[in-house]
């Protein structure tokens, strides 16, 4: 039998991810956009990284405006990480009308609830409906 989150899992929305984004392509785009020398733009990213990571070995959160906020937080193991609570501005960003260009995968089931997408799943799976 299957189970609830194995068919929101299969009929949910989801984003469908792009190639990733690595430093050379941000580096390449700020210096683009800014007029700044890649170089400079590569070690100004790189001095950013270095200093969340030396507040957050202090217990300290890191804001960014625009970005979001970079906490320490350790799991039951003692295993010590980072937590990133991405900012207002980029959440909205993110959900102007019409700004996203990507694609979204199973976009016909958007508002559909976690019932609707079981009822899916059991119709296309008699054979293995969700418990």
């Amino acid at each position: 039998m299957a189970n609830r989150i194995q068919a929101v899992n299969a009929y949910g929305p989801k984003v469908k991810k792009g190639k990733r984004a690595e430093i050379d392509d941000l580096v390449a785009f700020i210096a683009r956009s800014t007029g700044l020398n890649e170089s400079g733009v590569r070690q100004v990213l790189l001095e950013l990284r270095d200093t969340v990571l030396f507040f957050n070995l202090r217990g300290q959160p890191v804001k960014l405006e625009g970005l979001g906020t970079y906490a320490p937080k350790v799991s039951l193991d003692g295993t010590i990480g980072v937590g990133h609570r991405a900012d207002m501005a980029l959440k909205n960003g993110l959900n102007q009308p019409g700004a996203f260009k990507g694609e979204i995968e199973n976009n016909a089931n958007v508002g559909k609830t976690s019932d609707e997408l079981v009822a899916l799943w059991n119709e296309e799976h008699p054979d293995d409906p969700v418990a």
